[in-house]
């Protein structure tokens, strides 16, 4: 579920930016770099199953939100912040539930 939502999130970052809707104000490189280059931080991470890259990578997937919520409220760019945000949504529960998958889950008390 990570996987899947952290290179939907690149592809999608990838293709839009640079062939769908380039940026008019902006240089297409200067943007792809901003947005991609924090999603390659983790990538070796991720690919190699750590639970504490997996942590902060959940972290790292709300900034996305975040951008995708800011283009959904836009008309002509719902389409890319709508599936910005079920990406993101998308690999910070995967993250989220990696992480409890190699810590055990959450701990509870002992019974009395």
């Amino acid at each position: 579920m990570t996987l899947v939502g952290y290179f939907g999130l690149f592809f999608l970052i990838l293709i839009w930016t640079s062939l769908i809707d380039p940026p008019h104000h902006l240089p297409r490189s200067l943007v792809l770099l901003a947005l991609l280059l924090p999603l390659l931080v983790p990538l070796r991470g991720l690919l190699h199953g750590r639970p504490r890259t997996h942590a902060w990578t959940s972290l790292l997937a709300l900034l996305y939100v975040a951008i995708g919520i800011t283009l959904a409220a836009v008309a002509e760019d719902r389409f890319y912040g709508l599936s910005m945000l079920g990406l993101a949504l998308l690999l910070f529960s995967g993250c989220l539930l990696s992480v409890r998958a190699c810590t055990g889950g959450p701990r509870r008390a002992p019974r009395a």
